[in-house]
Order: C-alpha cells, then structure tokens, then sequence
C-alpha cells in the first residue's frame, strides 16, 4: 500500500506517533489510508451540505474496512463572483485545485480517494487531480438544487439573472424582481438547470468516474446519502482491483462524456473542462471531433436554460443512466467505470420513464448535438456556442459588430440601451491571458435575453459563458485578443457573419487587412502585475486546449 511509507517500519515509529494522536488505533495502522477530498464552504450554495455527505462517505469507507482522512479544498461560488473581479479567480481556480489536491495526497501518502465536489471549476479540478495522480479513485457530487417555485412556475438562478434585464427594460418592477430572488434558489445543491456544475456532475458519471445517480439525484434527496456511503464503499472495491483513473478516462471515456454531452445541450464549459481532463490524462482529443460527434448524436434533453426541464425532471425520468441507454448504438460500451462493470454492462435493464423529458433517438428534439464548434477568420483555433439556447431565427446571422474591451463596458451599453436589434456585441480582451481567467458573461448574456433582444442580437466573446446562458451567445474565440488572434483586429462596424448550421464564424475582412490592423496594435500589456493572477497570464494556455497550463 502507498500508506505504507508513513505506517510501516522502525523508523516510521514518530509518523505512527502522529497518526495514534489522531486517535487511530494499531488495528487502523493496518489498514488502506483513503482521502476524502471535500469542497464543503459556507459561502457556496452547493456545498453548504457537504460535510453530512463527507460523515457519510466516511461511514462507508470504514464499514468497508478503510480509514478516512478528510481534507478540503477552496471553492468559488461563480454565481456570487460573476460580473466583478472575483470572476477573474473561477476558472484559475480549477489549476489551484488540482495543484492542492496533489499536495495533500502526495504528502500523505493516501492509498484511494473519494472526491466530493458540487460545483463548476471544482468538479474539473477534482477530475484533473485524479488522473494526474492515478491512485484509485471515485466522485461522489453533492448533487442538485431543487428548482424554486412561484406560483405554478418553476424558477431557478437563470430566471434572477434574466429578470434583472426586464426591470431595466421596463417589463418587470423591482418589487417583483424582489420576489424572484427571494424563491429562485430554495436550499443548497449546484443550480437547478443543466448549468456548468450540474453538466460537469452528469459527465462525471458519463466518464465512469461516478456512480450512476451522480449527476442527477437532488441535493436533499436520502438518496444522495445513500449514494455516498456507496461511493465510500466502492473505493474499497476499486482499491482492491487496482482500477485506476487512467484505466477509467481514455479515448472511449471523453468520447462517451462529449457524446452525453451533446444530448443533453450542456454548457459550453464542458469543452473547455473535458479538453483539459484528457489532456491531463494524456488523451490526444482534438477540438475538431467535437463537431464530428455533434453530427451522429441527436439532442434528447431540454434541461433548462434550453427548455422547460430541471435537473429533478431528468432523475425522475432515469437519469444519465436513462440518456445514456438512449444513446446505448453510439457509445463506446467497453469503457470501464467505477462500478467495476463496462458502460455496457451498467446499462442492462436501463429504461427511460418519461419520454418528454428524455426523448429517443426516433423522438429526439434534433438530428444532432446541443453544442458546436465554430470556425473561420474570425475564430481560425475555435469557438464554442449552444446552439440548442439558440433561436432558429439566429442560427445564421449577418450584422455590424459592437466592440468593447471589458464586460464592464458592455454592460453599461446594454442596460444604457445602446445595443440595437442586429448587433453583433463583441467582448474581448477577457480570455485567459487577457482577462486575466476569461470571465464568465451571465450578465450581459442575462441583460439582452431580459430585455427581449436575444432573438435579435448575437454576442461574441474570447471570453466565457455560465452554463445559464442562452441565446447566440459565442465563447471561447481563438486565438484570443490578448495573443492577437484576429479578434483583437474588429472595429465598430465591421460586418460578422455566423453560421452555426455551417460551423462557421467570420468577419468580413481579408486576410490581409486582418494582418495589416494586428501588426498596428500596441504590445498586449496584463492588467493584472502581482498575485496568483500575473502567475497565471504567464502559465495559460488557450481555450482550444482546455486553457491549461504550459508543460
């Protein structure tokens, strides 16, 4: 056992000291050392639960016959740092994470781990973690939020965001907004619709690093409980045979959790994350495949901000289980999972029980998947939009640009009534080096959909978008303006095509008068010169990789 090289031996007797002052008896000493690596703080709605799930894992790993260690790690509530300077720190905080995790496994040399996160960098940290350490391991998310209710009508965080762009466009009061906020969000668990955490927590369990029910059984739920003490028990399992992430997360593994993925119309942030946990385990996956498995996976789900549905909705109809026996012809199913079983095997007698929220492939909402990878002059690395959040009148559009370089000025523009149906608003200068930590745009996104315009206006950023988001809304355009990809070279007025359909994103300009405009700009210069920031613009890499950091 790894543990052994703080337990066994003569002179390991002042380690054994250590361990018996933590109240661990020779018996224990004996036994596999597992960490529990839990996300629990109290500013975080998802994980305000997370130390009854940890109590709880913890039964499991000792009735199995293991010793727990539980340890934590930071968590950022993107939801509280959007649209200020703290959303600078969320997705920088994804490396933080997994850097710690490292930290305190190596340092302590713990046999398996058990790892329980609930929200959006925190869930890919975790995974990056795992697979870099390649020690047994499992998740166990503390699962979602029930949505709100008002009335007849259910609301969640996304419905906040939006009313906040009906006040400013007239359309609600503030004593109304009021109401909303106050039902929006009912208790802890990560945020009601297929947003980044919820679509993270769901691909965990698509990868095989989860047990089924991960990604979809509510916060509050006993069932939540249950699934932990499994979790805590199934280390042990894993331990045993020596199951290993990297025998976990392969080539079938990301093929299978991007395939789900496209069924469910999750967040443009599971590209960004899942390109950044292959690359971690080694997995050559180019951004371009995601497009080529967008193309064979019809779009099943309408979770919001894409439909009706909540995160409760798709358990009660089965699942990812469920989704994932839909898609049972076009998924990988000898990928191993943390059952100890295939994805084959996992999925025997697997049914969907209500074919409005999980439709069949006969059924499905659309031929192909909810998410596309755009190209062109003006994104000649790549750009992401959900195009399931899309209206059909904005799949293709042609309009003059709007450019800002911050959010901050956008946003003035937007609730300033500036921004004119057939717009296209361009964000940039907010990618990973240029941000710095290419903000999330709920905001602005939030502002136009509220104010009824998302039907009208596109938005195109080097920037990010919070998995509430809807509408033409195209992120994570590279190379980004701070590396001087063409962005950087857009003018007011300037015409944008977009052509989702096509896969295609341009601006109309030669190459050649592209070229000439980079060549006059002034040399990028970091807005931010001190702290962990300044580390990371020096580290990062682009949104076509993952944004990870240089080897």
């Amino acid at each position: 056992m790894r543990s052994d090289a703080v337990k066994k031996g003569v002179e390991r007797a002042p380690h054994r000291s250590l361990l018996h002052a933590l109240g661990l008896s020779r018996r224990d000493l004996g036994r596999p050392f597992i960490g529990i690596v839990n996300s629990f703080t109290d500013v975080v709605p998802g994980h305000l639960h997370l130390r009854e799930i940890a109590a709880v894992v913890k039964e499991g790993v000792r009735a199995a016959g293991g010793v727990p260690f539980e340890f934590n790690t930071i968590a950022i509530c993107d939801g509280i740092a959007m649209n200020h300077a703290g959303m600078k720190y969320s997705l920088p905080s994804r490396e933080l994470i997994a850097d710690a995790v490292e930290t305190m496994v190596e340092a302590h040399a713990f046999d398996g781990l058990v790892f329980i996160p609930n929200c959006d960098k925190i869930i890919p940290g975790m995974l990056m973690a795992a697979v870099r350490l390649n020690i047994p391991a499992i998740f166990v998310s503390g699962g979602p939020m029930l949505a709100g209710r008002m009335g007849n009508e259910k609301i969640d965080v996304n419905t906040v965001f939006e009313a906040v762009g009906a006040v400013t466009g007239g359309r609600m009061t503030e004593e109304e907004l009021s109401r909303v906020e106050q039902l929006a969000c009912p208790g802890c668990g990560s945020c009601a619709g297929m947003f980044t955490a919820n679509t993270m927590n769901c691909l965990t369990e698509a990868l095989g690093m989860g047990l089924p029910g991960n990604g979809t059984i509510p916060a509050v739920e006993a069932r939540r409980r249950v699934l932990a003490r499994q979790a805590g028990e199934q280390i042990m399992q894993l331990l045993e045979r020596d199951i290993r992430p990297r025998q976990i997360v392969t080539a079938d593994a990301i093929f299978n959790a991007f395939t789900v993925d496209m069924a469910l119309g999750g967040s443009t942030n599971s590209v960004l994350h899942v390109m950044a946990i292959a690359h971690e385990a080694g997995v050559d996956f180019r951004l371009s495949m995601i497009n080529e498995i967008s193309q064979r996976t019809p779009y099943l789900c309408k979770i919001r901000p894409s439909g009706p549905h909540h995160i409760e909705d798709l358990d009660r109809a089965g699942g990812i289980p469920a989704v994932m026996g839909e898609l049972r012809g076009l998924l990988r199913l000898n990928a191993v999972t943390v059952t100890g079983r295939t994805v084959g095997e996992n999925l025997s007698g697997v049914k969907t029980l209500d074919q409005d929220v999980i439709r069949s492939v006969k059924t499905a909402h659309a031929s192909t998947g909810g998410l596309a990878i755009l190209f062109g002059n003006l994104a000649p690395e790549g750009a992401v939009v959900k195009k399931a959040a899309v209206a059909p009148e904005m799949m293709v559009h042609r309009g003059p640009a709007r450019v800002f370089d911050s959010e901050e000025d956008a946003t003035k523009a937007i609730m300033g009534g500036r921004i004119k149906p057939g717009d296209v608003l361009v964000i940039r200068y907010e990618g990973p080096k240029g941000g710095p930590g290419m903000r999330e745009m709920l905001t602005p996104t939030s502002l136009i959909t509220g104010a009824g315009l998302d039907k009208e206006v596109a938005l195109i950023t080097d920037g990010r978008f919070s998995g509430a988001t809807r509408g033409a809304s195209i992120g994570h355009v590279s190379p980004e303006a701070a590396a001087r990809g063409p962005i950087a070279a857009i003018r007011d007025g300037d015409i944008i095509k977009i052509d989702i359909p096509a896969n295609r994103l341009d601006v109309e300009l030669s190459d050649e008068e592209i070229k000439s405009r980079l060549s006059r700009l002034p040399a990028f210069e970091p807005r931010v010169k001190s702290g962990y920031l300044r580390r990371y613009i020096e580290r990062v890499t682009s949104a076509s990789t993952g944004a990870v950091f240089t080897d």
